[in-house]
């Protein structure tokens, strides 16, 4: 528990910045599974639509220091090349939507 009046004003700060940070979190999340929606439904103008109209969002996010901003131009040159290798013109890249766990191997005895 914070001692001092600084250390107790600082803990009920960070707790206001990190919702405030989760909810920012939540809003760029958001903008990704729209892009990978438009991406997946097969219409290339649409993803492409969504994709200038969620990046800014993305980017937005960075400026804030809420993401680093290579992980920022990451997930905007996945979601890129997913559009781009809709209609064959670059190599299909897999867009990650969720993690799955793989099913554990069955120990053999001999």
């Amino acid at each position: 528990m914070a001692n001092s009046a600084q250390a107790r004003k600082r803990a009920r700060q960070s707790v206001k910045v990190n919702l405030h940070n989760a909810a920012l979190r939540s809003t760029m999340r958001t903008a990704m599974k729209k892009i990978i929606k438009a991406i997946e439904s097969g219409d290339k103008a649409a993803a492409a639509a969504a994709y200038t109209e969620n990046v800014s969002v993305i980017d937005r996010i960075a400026d804030k220091k809420i993401i680093h901003k290579n992980k920022a131009a990451r997930h905007k040159s996945r979601l890129s090349a997913a559009i781009k290798a809709m209609s064959g013109d670059a190599p299909v890249v897999a867009v990650k939507t969720k993690k799955t766990a793989a099913p554990k191997k069955a120990k053999t005895e001999a």
